[in-house]
């Protein structure tokens, strides 16, 4: 009470109350029928959430493969980046949800035991909408990621436009055939448990793989949806993806889907990433902010 009457007598006739600053939080679950489990997930709230009843645009932000909810916070340093970047006026306020996808690649696995897309979509994007002060509409919606997060990021936009504003893919795990074909065996047996054996005398290695390959989706994505989504690829010249990113630029380019590509000085690692997330939170603010 001595405290509030100090600043009222500094400030006479005006009562100023501090506001909190961003909270993170890590150890979050949203129960998934869909998965039989629950689904793990961070978030970021910013400065003055608690103290106030608007509601906030949403971004959410993949990790990448081996990673977790908590990688983010850990190691890309996204609260500081995020509090510095709204505090500049250089992005608006938001609430940034990470959730744990495992090694799912965010996919339906080509068997149906483990369907992660349809719990993202059915199970977790209405919880996390339900729970938070957030503005449930697609323009106030945004998804971003790294590597394995930067696949999910382009294979959710492309195969549901209607319900991203804007999309940002760093470093994306976008693999071409040829690249498939070639790896090891083991790594080969990894993306073969999603989407079935390959055969690579078949165009598209197989069917599942082309309804799930974002170079495959880039060719039958419908025209009608070519303006729906705000599109910002990243991937650093060192990077050994830089061949799929490429061949998704050009892609894009020779169908006409309007996109941001951009190619810095760096590789697959957290330095370029931290970077990364300053022009995530930038391009979707432009987004929220149309």
């Amino acid at each position: 009470m001595k405290k509030w009457l100090f600043l009222f007598l500094l400030f006479p006739g005006t009562l100023i109350f501090a506001q909190s600053a961003s909270t993170v939080s890590e150890n979050n679950v949203c129960k998934s029928p869909i998965l039989g489990r629950d689904i793990r997930y961070s978030v970021y709230l910013p400065a003055g959430y608690h103290e106030n009843d608007r509601s906030y645009p949403v971004l959410y932000l993949l990790h990448g493969y081996s990673d977790d909810n908590t990688a983010w916070i850990e190691f890309g340093d996204m609260q500081r980046i995020t509090d510095n970047e709204i505090a500049s006026g250089k992005a608006p306020d938001m609430i940034i949800v990470m959730p744990d996808a495992g090694v799912t690649w965010y996919v339906n696995d080509y068997s149906g035991k483990v369907r992660y897309e349809d719990a993202f979509f059915h199970d977790f994007i209405p919880y996390i909408e339900k729970t938070y002060k957030i503005k449930p509409k697609k323009e106030f919606r945004a998804i971003a990621g790294l590597s394995m997060g930067g696949y999910g990021a382009l294979l959710y936009s492309f195969k549901h436009p209607d319900m991203f504003s804007a999309c940002v893919a760093m470093s994306p795990a976008v693999f071409t055939n040829e690249e498939l074909l070639a790896m090891s065996k083991e790594r080969k047996a990894m993306f073969e448990e999603l989407f079935g054996k390959f055969d690579q005398n078949k165009e598209g290695l197989n069917n599942y793989w082309k309804q799930n390959s974002v170079l495959d989706l880039v060719k039958t994505y419908p025209d009608s949806d070519f303006n729906k989504v705000r599109f910002y690829i990243d991937c650093g010249d060192k990077d050994f993806l830089y061949r799929g990113n490429a061949a998704l630029h050009v892609a894009m380019r020779d169908r006409g889907i309007p996109h941001e590509y951009r190619m810095r000085d760096g590789a697959h690692t957290w330095n370029y990433w931290r970077y990364d997330l300053k022009k995530a939170l930038h391009f979707v603010g432009e987004s929220f902010q149309r």
